[in-house]
């Protein structure tokens, strides 16, 4: 039988003994609706155009918890069609349709809108959509994990007013094409209409500043790259500003801090971590992605969120995960984990972004990684390696990583730590930082501005080490099972295999074998190898998310 001689992946009770099952289990009893795949999936009414721009305006009333707006939506179209699908989820409601100046007749089906397009709309021209909307908008429960829009307060008792949206969409207040797949390509504005006793900041670069009405004040905030829908988000509070200049790989980066005026001095002195997490993920990254938007850190009434030139930060201005260290290895405490984790988004997940939520590990794994590549970089790289290896403990092997296309699903949420325990991984298999990190900034490059898919990124990779990656990426993105490498030791004698695999997984590790540094490339039937000398003791590097066991 087997003895577990040692393991360094971190499994609960009930991962032992059925997460396979649960997986199964989950698996079969998920049913999806029309409702579902009218928000997931690209179908005939979401084919034949393409959004090139938004321009979004908005009045919130804090005391009655409505909204009311209008959206342009500036898109190309691509082929004939007869119908256009706009989300837009209830209870908001649609009130006028135009294009070019002509009223569009328009159905409701749940969350959907479809408009009528009444005349042929030829191929290759460009129109404006004109949209009206209003009601009573979902409000947030437990921002951002819940999401909606948060009608706050600050300490003072002023009204204090965000978004967190992704995952339930940017539908959930304003009507868009929300599909990840479709980012304007052209940007878009955002027009906050507020009382004269309070500030509006958004996405990009504030461009105009007007009133239409006596005590109010309309912020115009302008995106010139392209945004994802669930990044488009405005601020509204009590806000001051104080900015600096980041000297980057493209040049001059302004940097702009928009924070409750109670908290500027607090502000001041936490966000001096910007810099040096900017020079990181430059240096492992590549430029950041928006110099023509700016970078933003905005002081929101939740945790915080990735929003794109505009990150939300909500962490108390402490260091950590509101103070904790998720790897607890105390590494963590040593830099705010919103300022770090956030800001990694802007390279993975806004500048990369995935066409489908199912494949959000690329946002989320890389963006977890960029944890250990901050740690490594400014601590050095046996702080990197530990804080990684700490993360272990949260993954929960629950159900895969990838979700199921065309309903709108994500997968696990250990996109994050075994996401990033993966690219981890896949950095051992260069034996290379230098490479490794020539890889990561080529990802940015090649992929820049752009949306993509899982495959399209697992092909990349196993481009970049010219190596089948596809055992790799099944194993870990599409199974619960982490490998486990078996071995047998009788004298001189070493027996290997990988178990508790898929039967093509072939991987190589690195081992320690009585101190001395040796790869070998298990598969799931026994190999072996002879030493000159008899051999004592054999074990992983740490730095590979397996498990290990010895036959006795």
């Amino acid at each position: 039988m087997k003895k577990i001689s040692q393991l360094f992946i971190v499994f609960a009770l009930h991962m032992a003994m059925g997460s396979t099952l649960k997986a199964q289990l989950n698996s079969q009893a998920k049913s999806y609706t029309r409702a579902d795949t009218l928000r997931g999936s690209l179908n005939e009414a979401r084919n034949w155009w393409d959004v090139m721009h938004y321009a979004v305006y908005v009045e919130p009333d804090h005391g009655n918890k409505t909204i009311r707006g209008k959206v342009d939506i500036k898109f190309k179209v691509l082929a004939p069609g007869k119908k256009m699908q706009i989300d837009l989820q209830e209870p908001m409601q649609l009130g006028k349709a135009y294009i070019a100046d002509k009223p569009m007749k328009f159905s409701r089906e749940g969350n959907a809108f479809f408009i009528d397009i009444s005349t042929v709309l030829p191929k290759d021209s460009v129109f404006t959509l004109a949209l009206q909307f209003e009601g009573n908008v979902t409000v947030a429960k437990r921002p951002p994990w819940d999401g909606g829009w948060i009608f706050a307060k600050d300490k003072l008792g002023r009204p204090w007013m965000s978004v967190a949206c992704q995952g339930l969409g940017a539908s959930v207040w304003f009507p868009c094409k929300d599909h990840q797949s479709d980012e304007p390509d052209q940007g878009a504005t955002l027009k906050i209409n507020v009382p004269d006793s309070l500030m509006a900041v958004g996405n990009g670069r504030l461009v105009a500043k007007e009133s239409y009405k006596p005590g109010w004040t309309a912020y115009t905030w302008e995106v010139k790259n392209p945004i994802n829908n669930y990044n488009i988000i405005p601020y509204i509070g009590k806000y001051v500003a104080f900015n600096e200049n980041f000297s980057g790989e493209k040049g001059s980066l302004d940097c702009d801090y928009w924070v409750l005026d109670y908290n500027l001095e607090k502000a001041k002195k936490q966000f001096a971590q910007v810099k040096p997490m900017l020079q990181a993920f430059e240096h492992w990254f590549g430029p950041y992605p928006f110099y023509e938007d700016g970078f933003k850190l905005v002081e929101a009434p939740h945790l915080g969120m990735e929003h794109q030139s505009a990150v939300a930060y909500g962490n108390g201005y402490q260091n950590g995960y509101r103070g904790r260290d998720l790897s607890g290895t105390g590494w963590g405490l040593n830099w705010d984990f919103i300022i770090v984790h956030e800001s990694g988004h802007e390279w993975f997940g806004n500048n990369i972004t995935t066409k489908e939520v199912a494949d959000m590990w690329v946002h989320e794994g890389f963006t977890n990684y960029s944890e250990t590549i901050f740690t490594h970089h400014h601590y050095g790289k046996d702080a990197g390696d530990a804080y990684v290896q700490g993360t272990r403990k949260l993954v929960q092997n629950d159900v895969p990583i990838i979700g199921k296309y065309g309903v709108n699903e994500e997968g696990s949420g250990d996109m994050y730590y075994k996401g990033g325990n993966l690219v981890h991984l896949i950095r051992q298999l260069f034996n290379d930082d230098e490479k490794f990190r020539s890889a990561l900034r080529e990802m940015n490059k090649r992929f820049y501005h752009k949306t993509t898919t899982s495959a399209e990124v697992e092909k990349f990779w196993g481009e970049q080490l010219k190596r089948d990656l596809s055992p790799l990426f099944d194993q870990y993105l599409r199974t619960t099972k982490i490998p486990t490498l078996e071995i047998s030791n009788k004298g001189n004698k070493l027996k290997y295999r990988w178990t508790d695999c898929n039967s093509n997984f072939n991987i190589p590790i690195r081992v320690l074998v009585d101190g001395q540094t040796k790869w070998l490339e298990p598969i799931t039937e026994w190999k072996e190898f002879k030493s000159k000398q008899k051999i004592s003791k054999v074990e992983p590097d740490k730095n590979f998310f397996v498990g290990f066991a010895v036959l006795q």
